[in-house]
């Protein structure tokens, strides 16, 4: 069975960021997500993972101007300095925090990026990748679809593999959000069975709507029995918009704790 991470980023928007701690333990999670931490003391948080026994499985580097419109830094030319600024600030974020992966978001370089992108980007991952693995710690890189980041450097699983076989580090492994996966590159159990030796994390979504994971497109019993098949060990982060608040949605994760008993 799956072992689901509840993102705070997304999931109990209706408490304060440090009580969804809480909640989500209630709730039945062993685990959390979230995008960024940066505006609480890492301390803070790790004071709700000890108190609630949650582990922290994921969170991402700065993103440079999110305000703005800005979704990541790591593939932008001449932000350099700032980009391994923010991996030293990511990093000491995931040791108080416990936390063994670090997503690095690639930013947005328009549909055809030019050669300065490209190489920006793999010398930043190979930096990161090499700060990270003296503290043990995975980069993450994850595609995002064409719709929801329009112009994002990585906008398929088919280009985050392909990344992967240039950036030649081991401690570099793909996030497959699979309801980015399923509009950019459809087709997703075989998707899983070719990638899952190269994949460090997995979130979940309906599709098309990115609501709870028991809507939409895609058959979530049959695609996570998949992963599982696959030989998949890790957590599956729940980044899902509630479509009517989050515990008024949760029936799907109790239906999965029933089916394990």
């Amino acid at each position: 069975m799956p072992r689901f991470a509840a993102n705070l980023s997304m999931l109990f928007t209706e408490l304060p960021f440090l009580d969804r701690f809480e909640a989500a333990a209630r709730a039945g999670f062993e685990a959390v997500e979230f995008l960024f931490p940066y505006d609480f003391p890492a301390q803070d948080i790790a004071d709700r993972l000890a108190e609630y026994n949650l582990t922290q499985a994921l969170f991402n580097m700065p993103p440079g101007d999110w305000s703005g419109g800005e979704r990541g830094i790591a593939a932008l030319p001449g932000r350099e300095a700032e980009f391994e600024a923010a991996v030293e600030t990511a990093l000491a974020y995931a040791e108080v925090l416990d936390c063994p992966r670090l997503h690095t978001m690639a930013g947005i370089t328009g549909g055809n990026p030019s050669a300065a992108c490209g190489e920006t980007y793999l010398r930043n991952i190979r930096y990161a990748a090499d700060r990270a693995a003296e503290a043990g710690c995975l980069i993450l890189v994850e595609p995002l679809n064409p719709y929801d980041v329009p112009g994002y450097h990585i906008a398929s699983v088919r280009q985050g593999l392909e990344f992967l076989d240039t950036v030649e580090r081991d401690n570099v492994r793909l996030q497959l959000d699979l309801y980015h996966a399923q509009i950019t590159d459809g087709d997703v159990t075989r998707l899983i069975r070719r990638t899952v030796d190269r994949v460090g994390h997995v979130q979940i979504a309906s599709v098309p709507e990115r609501h709870e994971p028991d809507t939409g497109e895609l058959n979530y019993p049959y695609v996570l029995a998949a992963l599982d098949d696959a030989g998949y060990t890790g957590w599956v982060g729940c980044e899902y918009n509630p479509a009517a608040g989050t515990e008024a949605g949760l029936g799907w994760l109790d239906a999965y704790r029933t089916s394990s008993r």
